[in-house]
């Protein structure tokens, strides 16, 4: 089978390997889609934490089941999609419920080679019930569950102001749920282009460039309180820090973007909110499975997103230019 390798910072290479035989508890996949994401472009630019070279990319992943072993329920030839974190089950983190940040968590395409190839070999406990919906909507349903847990740890309540910072794919996914769970919506980014897309494609009222005067629009449009969630996507160093004092009294600030380096701010103006900062990452099932019954029930279209879409073929010559913003990139869609 093809398979492309990130053989180091801002080189790709394509290679022959063999495709992989089902092993026990395993299942495998013929790639149809591949989602291409912020730790994608990270891993080519060389920012990307947790990353060796060389790698396998690529972890919004689609395709058909072509062989599997202790996967109840599922089907020769189903479209499936997967959790593309694999979790060891044993640990701190996954004896409370939260597999997301096991302690020895493999993300595919990260710590582990990904899915850009034509098969892939996955843990059968991974794998996701396509439900009917496209390879396309799919593919995207990973960084839509992305947002979804870091709303659902902001536990947003009704009508309350939700600042999400950035407005790249997981950015736009927060501001989904955010919507769905009742928050009133501020969409944050400095590319006006996306920032349009935000207020036609998804009716976000409210959006702001913070090249001009950030606080004080965002002071106007919450009357005055400052947003009660702040929510970073952007894996900026800059925009992080910036992000505390865009915080209400009470607020609580939920980092999903990540970046190599310190965060920084001022205690007392943190302090005197008594403000509460967290991480969000990765996601669980029921982060996934909440993303797909929002698909079903017509609440999210997230096929807008794609702006781009690439043959598998034309990949290693084409990814460059999806870190260019004149190319006006939301989300690039790889197809097999």
């Amino acid at each position: 089978m093809k398979i492309l390798v990130c053989i180091e910072p801002g080189h790709f290479e394509y290679r022959e390997a063999d495709a992989p035989l089902a092993r026990p508890g395993e299942s495998i996949i013929k790639i149809k889609r591949i989602g291409i994401c912020g730790t994608d472009l990270h891993a080519f630019e060389g920012t990307q934490p947790y990353f060796e070279y060389p790698r396998i990319l690529g972890h919004e992943l689609a395709g058909d089941l072509v062989d599997l072993d202790q996967a109840p329920g599922f089907q020769p030839g189903e479209a499936v999609t997967i959790i593309p974190y694999f979790n060891c089950g044993k640990c701190i983190a996954c004896r409370t419920g939260k597999p997301n940040c096991c302690t020895t968590i493999k993300v595919a395409g990260v710590h582990i080679d990904g899915g850009m190839v034509e098969y892939l070999s996955v843990p059968s406990n991974a794998l996701v019930h396509g439900n009917g919906l496209s390879h396309h909507q799919l593919a995207l349903i990973e960084p839509l569950a992305i947002g979804a847990h870091a709303v659902r740890r902001a536990a947003i309540q009704k009508n309350e102001f939700v600042l999400v910072i950035g407005a790249g794919p997981i950015g736009l996914g927060a501001m989904e749920s955010a919507r769905i769970a009742g928050g009133e919506v501020i969409a944050m980014d400095i590319n006006d282009d996306r920032l349009k897309f935000c207020r036609e494609k998804l009716q976000i009222l409210h959006t702001v460039n913070p090249s001009t005067n950030a606080v004080d629009q965002i002071r106007h449009i919450t009357r005055g309180d400052m947003p009660t969630v702040v929510i970073d996507a952007t894996g900026n160093r800059k925009a992080i820090n910036d992000g505390f004092q865009y915080m209400a009294h009470g607020a609580r600030y939920v980092l999903v973007g990540l970046q190599k380096g310190t965060i920084e701010f001022s205690h007392p103006e943190f302090h005197k909110r008594e403000g509460t900062l967290m991480s969000s990452r990765n996601a669980t099932r029921e982060d996934f499975e909440k993303v797909i019954a929002f698909m079903k029930q017509g609440l999210i279209d997230p096929t807008t997103y794609i702006t781009h879409r690439i043959p598998f073929d034309q990949l290693k010559d084409g990814f460059k230019s999806l870190l260019d913003p004149a190319n006006g990139v939301i989300k690039a869609m790889v197809e097999l």
